[in-house]
């Protein structure tokens, strides 16, 4: 009998270092897991990153661009406010003279289609 709870022992001994070696397995994958998981997070956040500096490159040169046009469309607009202001008083006087003249000197007349009733 001797033998045979002896072989038992073993049978539990090999079971407790199967189990043992099982959970070891076991831890082994979860770190493993885990330190791959950082490192797609890792990797993922370089990829992000060097998407983002290209984007705003792109940005930088198309809004440089928008930037420097909207500059030159402001330039045009101030050049030509400043020509209408100056046209503005060049003829300020004259147009005054001409609309008073107009307003001013009434000359009656009767109208061509005016019948008068006899």
């Amino acid at each position: 009998m001797t033998s045979q709870s002896q072989g038992i022992q073993q049978l539990l001994q090999a079971e407790k270092r199967a189990k043992d070696k099982l959970e070891e397995a076991k831890k082994r994958k979860g770190k493993r897991l885990k330190q791959a998981k950082e490192e797609a997070t890792a990797e993922i956040n370089h990829y992000r990153l060097q998407r983002e500096k290209e984007f705003r490159n792109k940005e930088t040169s198309v809004m440089g661009s928008q930037g420097n046009l909207s500059a030159k469309i402001e330039e045009q607009t101030t050049e030509a406010i400043r020509n209408l202001t100056s046209s503005y008083h060049r003829n300020m006087e004259s147009m005054m003279k001409k609309l008073l003249s107009t307003i001013c000197d009434i000359s009656p007349e009767i109208h061509p289609n005016f019948r008068p009733e006899v």
